[in-house]
């Protein structure tokens, strides 16, 4: 059965993608900066507490941080998110329902975690609004039914994650860079939360929700007298408790620059990641140097990796780094998600271009732009009430002069391109870097072996693991007339297959960035029919049709009729088994053996299209794709999964779709011969 919604999704995709990477205007000249100082005292427990008085809009938000220093879970790591999840799910004197009926009627919003919580609302409603925050953090009702609900929704997204490359990537980064036993590199898995009790998520509340290291940030429409002697009298009870400090080696970086390796067999994409740890911190002499050396590698639009990969080459839709600052070690990371074909050249720039920042002074333009739209980023955040907030904050958890933020716009134009020089040198260790690439060993480890970087092979949780099998050559006997003919036999012959005249599916999946799921609805007509559509709710975002005239696609009321290539393409498509075509063909052949999905199967190319037939069971297992996109060649493949018998013929209740992220498709009804009539072809 042929995937025949890559079209839509792909177009929809794809001004979505446009969108949100377009470049910044420049920013104009900075204008001076006041930042309130805020009026601080502290409890007998510990707390301390800052307020800063901001009489011009009648508004106020509440900033509760716990300054804790990081630890790790072991084996029941979970723990700490499902203390999260749980707070603020109803307290000892409210239930959950009278609680967020409260915060709505007040037309506030308060959201809890295990390192603190945040309210805001208009100031009228302050008083009580404080009292919830105080109830909610302190007194919270932590029930098996809550903890039951909430860990299963966790499951669930683990799961998801299993199956998601770039998570897989995150995961295996840090598990290298930090070590699984390092607060930085545990990561979460089925068994680690399956250890959880409820009584866990209660002793890692009572360790951990203590007052010692406790900050709450109060920015707004109050007047420093009354809030003092509401906190004193909310907070004041809160037992004065000591959280465990506990101290781990800082990691080592790799001896070397070399590839760390994780084989994703349906990767349509290599997740590529160049990492070291660094140890910077905020009051460093060498924060801001830093940061805007990183604005110039990876940080802006403008990038130098940006510009290479995306603008120069068009092999990402992205590219970009970051480098973390905190009290404890952190890293630094370049990143980018490339088609396969490209992987070991996207490696070759990668390293171009932090040589480049590592060799050679930078423009002088270039780094008065980029210092210009630093600055004009923190000119904007200043107004907001959360961004003075965390300043506050950082002053004092990150022991930051208390004129810090008064000196930002100067600090940063005191930045030079000698600083930029010493400090790319001194934090983006290309020497001893780890370039960690999660792809599809198959299609990119033959050219990443040609450049000669010392190769390394993990498993998706980071332990070490052999080199994979890869591709092998397909038997002399085995033709694709006999892959399809077993494929036909294997979901219920011949006789049953062809009679299928026509085929209904209806399901639903959902798009990152979609603000509700999507209903997922084909209509395939042996006739050289096709309808597919996506919806959410009445209203069709897209659709796209095959009939008697031609083809089209439709997409928020504008129409555009197919030709040449993609109307052939697209008529190709429009069979409801179109292995009873292929059969027939001589100029196919079986081109290889390759693992997917856990087993190995034939593959059949045919153009730009590969098909997958599991060795074994015969069934199609998955299908790859070609595609021009926006300029660009993606590769996209679509899992077929959960094959079910629909009137003597089976058929996937399951189509999983890579496109840059998971498309998880769920069919929920198909019909054969039924639910189809010409009128759906119109």
């Amino acid at each position: 059965m042929k995937k025949l919604y890559t079209v839509l999704i792909l177009s929809f995709l794809t001004g979505i993608m446009q969108a949100q990477d377009r470049p910044q205007p420049k920013p104009g000249n900075s204008p001076v900066v006041n930042i309130k100082k805020p009026q601080t005292f502290v409890l007998a427990n510990g707390m301390k507490v800052l307020v800063v008085e901001n009489h011009k809009l009648p508004r106020v938000s509440f900033n509760l941080t716990l300054d804790n220093a990081p630890f790790t879970e072991g084996n029941k790591k979970g723990v700490d998110e499902l203390t999260s999840s749980l707070i603020g799910n109803g307290t000892k004197k409210t239930t959950k329902e009278a609680f967020n009926e409260e915060i709505d009627f007040y037309g506030a919003n308060i959201n809890f975690t295990a390192q603190g919580a945040y309210a805001s609302s208009l100031s009228k409603y302050s008083g009580r609004v404080l009292e919830l925050l105080a109830e909610g953090s302190l007194q919270p009702n932590f029930t098996q039914t809550e903890f039951d609900k909430e860990k299963a929704k966790l499951l669930e997204g683990l799961k998801a994650d299993e199956k998601s490359v770039p998570a897989i990537a995150n995961r295996v980064v840090d598990v290298l860079a930090f070590g699984k036993n390092h607060p930085a590199g545990e990561f979460l898995s089925e068994a680690t939360v399956n250890n959880v009790t409820l009584n866990d998520v209660q002793n890692n509340y009572n360790t951990y929700f203590v007052p010692e290291n406790a900050y709450l940030v109060v920015i707004g429409d109050v007047k420093f007298k009354e809030i003092k002697s509401s906190v004193e009298k909310l907070f004041g009870g809160w037992k004065k408790q000591t959280a465990p400090k506990n101290n781990y080696p800082d990691p080592a970086n790799a001896a070397k620059l070399q590839i760390d390796f994780v084989d994703m067999p349906n990767a349509v994409q290599s997740e590529i990641s160049l990492v070291n740890t660094v140890n910077l911190k905020m009051s460093d002499s060498d924060f801001f140097p830093a940061v805007i050396a990183n604005q110039i590698l990876g940080g802006d639009f403008n990038s130098y990796l940006n510009m290479n990969l995306r603008e120069q080459h068009a092999w990402t839709y992205g590219a970009n780094s970051s480098i973390g600052s905190s009290k404890y070690v952190s890293k630094f990371k370049a990143t980018s998600a490339v088609r396969n074909t490209v992987t070991d050249s996207a490696v070759v720039q990668f390293i171009k271009e932090i040589k480049r920042i590592r060799t050679e002074k930078v423009d002088a333009d270039v780094l008065k732009n980029v210092k210009a739209g630093y600055i004009g980023r923190f000119v904007m955040q200043v107004e907001k009430p959360q961004a003075v907030a965390r300043y506050a904050l950082n002053i004092e958890t990150e022991k930051l002069p208390a004129d810090f933020y008064e000196k930002y716009i100067q600090t940063i134009n005191n930045v030079s391109a000698d600083d930029i020089y010493r400090v790319a040198n001194k934090y983006f260790l290309l020497d001893n870097m780890r370039i960690v690439i999660v792809g599809k060993g198959s299609d990119v480890l033959p050219g990443l072996e040609k450049l000669q970087i010392p190769i390394s092979y993990f498993d998706k949780y980071g332990s070490p693991v052999d080199k994979p099998a890869l591709k092998k050559d397909a038997p002399k006997d085995i033709s694709a007339k006999t892959v399809f003919e077993n494929y036909i036999k294997a979901i219920g012959g011949e006789k049953a297959v062809s009679a299928a005249k026509t085929l209904f599916m209806n399901g639903s999946t959902s798009i990152p960035q979609a603000p509700a799921p999507l209903t997922f609805t084909s209509k395939l007509d042996s006739k050289g029919k096709m309808m597919v559509s996506l919806s959410m709710g009445t209203m069709t975002i897209m659709k796209q049709v095959v009939n008697d005239k031609g083809a089209y696609i439709e997409q928020q009321g504008q129409r555009k009729s197919l030709e040449g290539e993609d109307l052939k393409e697209m008529k190709a498509n429009a069979a409801p088994f179109e292995e009873l075509q292929l059969v027939k063909r001589t100029d196919l052949k079986v081109d290889s053996i390759e693992p997917i999905n856990g087993s190995d199967a034939y593959t059949i190319k045919d153009g730009k299209t590969t098909y997958y037939y599991d060795i074994k069971s015969g069934l199609k297992v998955a299908e790859s794709k070609v595609r021009e996109q926006g300029g660009k060649s993606v590769i996209q493949i679509t899992n077929f999964k959960d094959y079910r018998e629909v009137k003597g013929v089976k058929v996937p209740y399951n189509l999983v779709q890579n496109i840059g992220f998971e498309l998880d498709i769920k069919i929920a009804e198909i019909k054969i011969n039924e639910g189809v009539s010409d009128a759906d072809f119109l």
